[in-house]
């Protein structure tokens, strides 16, 4: 029972950490303007470097990669369990594409993703950070960088469980938080099959907000 009640107790944790609605209190620290109203809508580091430039972009991804990175942390001090992180992760994403504290709204995870598989994995998390930056220079679409990576962790975690005795629980819980992420980027999905995904510009000017989902 004493376990039980630990990993739901992590299930709750990790989600309202997820939760913390970082971009919302950045573009709000920054230009006092609620983010949701501006360009995607989204909380995530793509909208926010539209809408609040590139200071308030990058306090806005190491906030959102270090709930992923503490949820997993929180996972292993509570219960310590490989199950306890696997629904850590998974919580963490849901929390932040769906906070209790923005009306059920939020970003596409993919910062938080990559906080998550960091901690899982380092191995993993820097794979995955490598591929999504080499994406981003060499097709400076954010959202074709953020499939890359919602696709690859799942595969580098199984990778991990077949050859270096990674838990199995890991790759199941990020193909999960891929299915997640993918699911939430299904507009911009459409729009790169469309050619009409709005591109990154990678020089960081700051930008009027837009209306690209990516972030």
């Amino acid at each position: 029972m004493e376990a039980i009640i630990r990993h739901v107790a992590v299930l709750l944790l990790a989600y309202l950490l997820g939760s913390f609605p970082t971009g919302y209190v950045v573009v709000h620290a920054f230009r006092g303007r609620d983010v949701r109203r501006l360009g995607s809508g989204r909380t995530g580091g793509t909208n926010v470097l539209r809408s609040a430039g590139p200071i308030a972009a990058v306090l806005t991804v190491l906030g959102d990669t270090l709930k992923g990175g503490v949820a997993v942390l929180l996972a292993n001090a509570v219960a310590g369990t490989p199950l306890a992180v696997a629904v850590a992760g998974v919580a963490a994403i849901l929390g932040h594409n769906y906070s209790v504290f923005l009306g059920f709204r939020g970003g596409a995870g993919t910062m938080t993703s990559i906080g998550v598989a960091l901690f899982i994995s380092p191995l993993v998390g820097a794979a995955v950070i490598a591929l999504g930056v080499a994406m981003l220079l060499l097709r400076r679409y954010a959202s074709l960088a953020s499939l890359a990576v919602a696709v690859a962790m799942p595969v580098f975690c199984a990778a991990g469980a077949l050859w270096f005795h990674m838990p199995a629980l890991y790759a199941l819980s990020t193909a999960v938080i891929a299915l997640v992420v993918i699911n939430e980027l299904r507009p911009n999905i459409m729009r790169l099959l469309a050619g009409t995904e709005r591109k990154i510009a990678l020089h960081l000017r700051r930008t009027p907000s837009a209306a690209n989902k990516s972030a």
